[in-house]
């Protein structure tokens, strides 16, 4: 059992800290100016052309997942863990040749197949809809590769800023200059045309961006031998990885707009909320990947095991209030978000919010078997994952709709967790599974869970977001009440009062008050 580096962890604790809580703030303004798009869309846009909306923006977001063929994050594992920069220059180079080729022929495939999709569908609006999302799949693809770059040094700016913040801006922002042209009326083109335009000028911005920055991380110079070949030969699995799970977050919705094309629009919103609780988790493992690699190569495994268990842990703060809303208050809680036309279709939503709940306190296992190399495995249990998936939802969508593709989405997203978090549990003891997670986790859920039971319809709509804040405080005390905390709990404490620039006595002041009861 490698020992702790306390530096390393605390270094690497302070770099996830910091960005986890930058892209949390950034994911949740993508979450809130998406929603107002698609309510304006919603709103003016026939269901017809929202299904086809949702269907084709779905089949974009698998392709912009793919596109750079396993290049984002190849580079963001591979930066941190080279070990000079003649290695960098050659793993970005390549990167950006490769992966900037490999976007554009994404969105030219689809920009010519998108006739032959929308008539095997039966769909001229899928059709029509899909040459506009070839752009913004070319654009949005190799924004993704640049940001990937930066996130190699763990500068999560380019992500947060333009892919989670400027970009939704945009689209909002064209769609409202729309209504204020034609009042009242958003079309099916506008929509469409929105969407490309604000990938188009995302990548323009980001490359502006890069062009003077990108020198300071590596000056010009010459390329280490076998860096590249290095780069694309971890690309390869990564790619499998990167097509299979995007199938499983994906599959369940394409194959029910295949046999339910009416009942994707619904579905879409019911798994919107479910992601919501994957904010926190997704946004730590984005940071956590380079950090990793670095902890790996400079101190082994014992710092990557604290911070794996301490951040997992931590997030749980995000993800329970969400997570108990949704399950035990599912009625109310689409009807504060979407109105009362959503609020009756309840059991998609408990089912993924399910498999996004486990999903979370199993913690970012994936990233930390890419830090790792063990690309291997991750597409053994990726492909796995995506099987369950697809298989799932053809075997259960026909006859059960919504619910079997939220069954496909729970499940294989479940499945593809388990098995990354069990592998590098048995063989790095790498989980969060301690009695300072567990013991918070079970006192604070269960009887808040019942309560809210108890409370059911009764619940006011107003009082969702204090009551989510008051599960969120709840965590904390119970954390700080039975004494379940240790060194990792401590060197996050550091980490915040960082990042705040002033120190927290009376935070210190509590903890010293109860004697740790965990090592």
């Amino acid at each position: 059992m490698s020992a702790v580096s306390l530096p390393t962890a605390r270094s690497g604790l302070a770099s996830v800290t910091r960005g986890t809580i930058f892209l949390i703030v950034a994911t949740l303004c993508t979450v809130g100016l998406t929603f107002a798009a698609r309510v304006l869309i919603v709103r003016t846009v026939s269901p017809p052309e929202w299904s086809a909306f949702s269907f084709g923006l779905t089949l974009s977001q698998v392709l912009v997942s793919v596109g750079a063929l396993g290049l984002p994050l190849a580079v963001a594992r591979s930066l941190p863990y080279a070990s000079s920069d003649e290695e960098r220059r050659g793993m970005v180079r390549v990167a950006l040749w490769v992966g900037g080729a490999a976007a554009a022929v994404a969105g030219v495939a689809l920009w010519l197949l998108a006739p032959t999709i929308g008539a095997s569908l039966g769909s001229p609006l899928v059709g029509d809809g899909l040459r506009y999302f070839a752009v913004a799949v070319t654009a949005l693809t190799a924004a993704n590769l640049l940001a990937s770059v930066f996130q190699g040094y763990t500068n999560v700016t380019p992500n947060a800023v333009f892919l989670q913040i400027a970009n939704p801006a945009m689209f909002f922002g064209f769609l409202a200059f729309a209504l204020l042209v034609t009042p009242g009326k958003i079309t099916y083109l506008v929509a469409l045309g929105s969407y490309a335009l604000a990938g188009a000028v995302t990548l323009g911005a980001l490359v502006a961006y890069s062009v003077p920055r990108l020198p300071r991380h590596l000056p010009p110079g010459p390329e280490a031998p076998g860096a590249r070949r290095h780069l694309l030969g971890l690309a390869v699995p990564l790619f499998i990885m990167g097509a299979m799970t995007s199938l499983a977050n994906s599959g369940d919705t394409l194959v029910l707009g295949v046999f339910r094309p009416g009942e994707v629009g619904t579905y879409v919103a019911s798994l919107t909320l479910a992601r919501l609780v994957l904010i926190g988790v997704n946004s730590a493992a984005y940071i956590l990947l380079p950090v990793a690699a670095g902890s790996l190569r400079v101190s082994g495994r014992g710092s990557v095991r604290m911070i794996y268990a301490t951040i997992t842990k931590w997030l749980t703060t995000f993800s329970l209030p969400l997570s108990l809303l949704f399950l035990v208050l599912p009625s109310r809680s689409l009807a504060f978000v979407y109105g009362p036309t959503y609020s009756s279709v309840l059991l998609p939503l408990e089912v993924t919010v399910l498999g996004a709940f486990g999903a979370t306190i199993l913690g970012p296992a994936s990233t930390v078997q890419v830090a790792l190399g063990r690309t291997r495995e991750l597409v053994i249990y990726a492909v796995a994952s995506g099987v369950v998936d697809v298989v799932l939802a053809i075997a259960l969508v026909p006859s059960q709709g919504y619910l079997g593709a939220a069954i496909a989405w729970a499940a294989s997203n479940l499945l593809f967790d388990i098995l990354c978090l069990a592998e590098i549990a048995r063989t790095d003891r790498i989980h969060p599974f301690e009695r300072a997670f567990i013991v918070p986790l079970a006192v604070t859920g269960v009887p808040v869970g019942l309560g809210l039971l108890l409370l059911g319809s009764r619940c006011p709509l107003w009082a969702l977001p204090a009551i989510g804040l008051g599960i969120a405080v709840a965590f904390v005390a119970v954390t700080i009440g039975t004494g379940s905390y240790g060194d990792g709990d401590r060197l996050l404490l550091e980490s915040v009062e960082g990042i705040l620039g002033r120190p927290l006595p009376w935070v210190r002041r509590i903890v010293r008050r109860r004697a740790p009861r965990v090592p």
